[in-house]
């Protein structure tokens, strides 16, 4: 039963790998992110300050579909990571739900990740991660692809922080120009009080 399991994961992995791979490449963002000390090309659509924020389809825990549409109303802090497990991204995550969520009760804070679901579920249970809604982009890559956050060659999403207001109005950007850095937490928390 292990081995099917461990198949079916590998097998959904290189069809969503072979998706990414199809995409565009991010113009808007284009030698502005960095891994390793190399330069790492985004593929996708690429979003600016003043941009409506695209509407994006990813799954919650359950493999229960979310789209940005369901916050209608709502300001939203778009919190990005290419995966829970690994130490900067557990940091971010970590922070925005200890730290920035009950500061801001008002605000939807959503985490996304390539992170297949029961994996991110495994995370927020283990860590206390309980304020935060962590999403997987894993399925469909949609919210990678709008806003040209997919890595090519790895079909992991770069680093980012995004403030929607209300009316999901992008506010705030931040692509963290080197992957293995936390983003810049406090300039995100002042877009939060201008909202």
């Amino acid at each position: 039963m292990r081995r099917v399991s461990f198949l079916a994961t590998i097998l959904f992995a290189s069809s969503c790998f072979s998706v990414a791979a199809q995409q565009p490449e991010n113009h808007v963002d284009q030698g502005k992110v960095t891994a390793g000390g190399k330069p790492v090309t985004l593929l996708g659509t690429g979003v600016k300050v003043g941009d409506k924020a695209p509407n994006f389809k990813v799954v919650n825990a359950d493999f229960t579909p979310v789209s940005l549409s369901q916050y209608e109303g709502k300001a939203v802090l778009i919190s990005v990571v290419p995966s829970l497990d690994t130490g900067i991204c557990s940091l971010q995550t970590k922070y925005f739900n200890e730290k920035v969520a009950t500061d801001f009760p008002n605000v939807v804070m959503l985490t996304i990740s390539t992170d297949l679901p029961f994996a991110q579920k495994r995370f927020c249970k283990q860590e206390g991660v309980d304020k935060v809604q962590t999403l997987s982009d894993s399925v469909w890559r949609d919210f990678g692809q709008q806003y040209g956050l997919i890595i090519k060659d790895m079909g992991l999403l770069s680093r980012a922080v995004f403030v929607l207001d209300k009316s999901h109005k992008i506010q705030y950007k931040q692509l963290v120009s080197n992957l293995a850095t936390e983003p810049d937490y406090q300039t995100a928390i002042e877009s939060l009080k201008a909202l």
